[in-house]
């Protein structure tokens, strides 16, 4: 049961996440560190071997450091990189390649939805929702923490951490 509890924190934090993405172009810092932290206190709650966490490990210092180059060239913001490294560890090697597919999908989804929003004009009712118009007037910015989310969410039930906590 608590190996449940704590599985929960991989799809709380990426709705998290991708809400304060929409909402400020911003992910918070103890998100993704909550998040990684998490996935440590879950796998051992799961009662995942060793080499489970210490791939997770790896798998999220390899997204941390490829993640800060894709920052360094100015192609993804900070808070979606250290997003990324935190949710990679969940997914594990077995599942990453249908992970990193998911969130490109969703991805180009939202950069296509978010090209077609842009071009409409804005409507009065926006000012209502300044998020709406932060959302609307950032012409080159694209909330990538959606498509992580996304990604994470479409992935997660395929994972390793996943099945271990429900018995499989």
């Amino acid at each position: 049961m608590l190996a449940l509890v704590a599985l929960s924190a991989f799809p709380a934090a990426l709705l998290i996440a991708a809400a304060n993405d929409l909402y400020e172009f911003k992910v918070p810092n103890w998100i993704s560190g909550a998040l990684f932290v998490a996935f440590f206190a879950t796998a051992v709650a799961a009662g995942a071997p060793l080499s489970v966490i210490v791939e997770g490990a790896a798998l999220g210092c390899g997204a941390l450091a490829f993640g800060f180059a894709l920052f360094a060239f100015k192609i993804v913001g900070g808070g979606d990189a250290k997003l990324l490294a935190a949710t990679v560890p969940w997914i594990g090697v077995s599942g990453l390649m249908a992970f990193l597919l998911n969130m490109a999908f969703a991805g180009a989804a939202l950069a296509i939805a978010l090209v077609l929003f842009r071009k409409t004009p804005a409507l009065p009712i926006y000012a209502q929702a300044p998020w709406i118009m932060r959302l609307h007037s950032k012409p080159k910015d694209i909330p990538y923490a959606v498509a992580i989310a996304a990604g994470g969410l479409i992935s997660f039930p395929t994972t390793r951490l996943f099945q271990m906590a429900f018995g499989g």
